[in-house]
């Protein structure tokens, strides 16, 4: 397999870990991404917000090879994604991990199994290692204790949280959340918001978090980004989003609409 070609000969800072350019993205006739440039610093954790159906999901997916775009490059950790075939793309999943919504668990598998599912596919067979790596990740999102439950016996936030043990275990440097706080009560979505703290604080990861929830925005990022109609519409820290005159972006995180009548 060749090298993937060095980031820093494509970025304009060193310390990037994830570099969008020029992205787009058709669905048949509906363009949903028209020219998407973005970067992230290590340890940063971005929030992705706007209006449903912009593509912020879209977006997440082709950071780690799920979608291929039309035209860009996308750029992870020195590795040139979309230019990587399906079977280069291992190197890949393990530096970025990603939590889908609801946790996607293995119903029939403990939350033991669940976590250390990626150790197996990873070709891990040292049992003792196996085990001390899936109780180091369970202790992170404090749920240790819980190990030898079935996921329909978790609530939504302990599911939710199980899945972010499975995406740390391999020691991903990033975690792509997709709606993390969907469908949680209000101490339900503060414990997520912990944890994604947490994980950046205890180990430096860097994150992409898609959600609607704008307590949660202005709790978790380092840097707000707002999709709107494809495009990055608006992008600066949690401080600037508040400020921010633009009436789209005032009635997105106020929840206005102009429906009247």
């Amino acid at each position: 397999m060749a090298a993937a070609p060095s980031m820093s000969q494509n970025t304009a800072a060193d310390d990037s870990f994830i570099e969008l350019r020029g992205l787009h993205k058709r669905f048949g006739r509906q363009e949903i991404l028209c020219g998407i440039d973005l970067t992230l610093k290590h340890g940063e954790t971005l929030c992705l917000i706007g209006p449903s159906g912009e593509g912020k999901t879209v977006t997440m997916k082709h950071v780690i090879g799920l979608l291929r775009p039309d035209s860009g490059d996308i750029f992870v950790a020195g590795m040139h994604v979309n230019k990587l075939k399906e079977r280069e793309m291992a190197p890949l999943r393990q530096k970025v991990g990603m939590l889908f919504q609801g946790g996607a668990l293995f119903d029939r598998m403990t939350v033991e199994e669940n976590v250390a599912f990626p150790l197996w596919e990873s070709g891990l067979r040292d049992r003792a290692e196996i085990k001390r790596r899936v109780l180091e990740a369970l202790e992170a999102v404090d749920l240790a204790e819980h190990l030898h439950k079935y996921p329909t016996s978790l609530s939504g936030g302990m599911r939710k949280r199980t899945g972010i043990a499975r995406a740390i275990i391999c020691r991903s440097e990033c975690i792509l959340y997709d709606e993390p706080n969907s469908g949680l009560d209000p101490i339900g979505s503060d414990i997520i918001d912990q944890m994604i703290l947490r994980m950046q604080k205890r180990y430096g990861v860097t994150s992409i978090v898609v959600t609607h929830d704008m307590r949660s925005v202005f709790k978790i990022s380092s840097r707000v980004a707002m999709l709107y109609r494809g495009k990055i519409h608006f992008l600066g820290t949690p401080e600037q989003l508040r400020a921010s005159s633009d009436s789209v972006v005032q009635d997105f995180i106020n929840g206005r609409s102009d429906v009247t009548g």
